[in-house]
């Protein structure tokens, strides 16, 4: 997803952050958008790198299940192979609200 390879691509120009697309690498993200939270920048002005994130760690997601992408009313979704479905996007803003974690998603999808 465009999404996830333009955040790769700023988080390692910008903020020199290596992202690989492994699961353990969620953890960095989380911690990221941790830090941005506590920083207290508005919603608004951070709601397209949530998307991003979101995007990464689905991405991720896909790469360790084999899942697909679905969009549906113009939401992405993930679906993994044994049929669940997953909105890592969403869960990137919910983890910016304080109250989720892109690595918990990805080890729930994956286990």
């Amino acid at each position: 997803m465009r999404w996830a390879a333009d955040t790769v691509a700023t988080m390692r120009e910008g903020a020199r952050l290596r992202l690989d697309y492994s699961a353990q690498s969620l953890w960095r993200v989380d911690r990221l958008i941790e830090e941005i939270r506590r920083e207290g920048a508005p919603f608004a002005a951070v709601e397209t790198a949530l998307r991003g994130f979101g995007a990464y760690a689905g991405e991720v997601v896909v790469r360790c299940t084999g899942g697909e992408w679905w969009e549906t009313g113009g939401d992405h979704w993930l679906r993994t192979p044994d049929g669940r479905l997953w909105d890592p996007i969403e869960e990137a803003r919910r983890c910016y609200a304080g109250d989720g974690s892109l690595r918990l998603l990805c080890r729930e999808a994956v286990g």
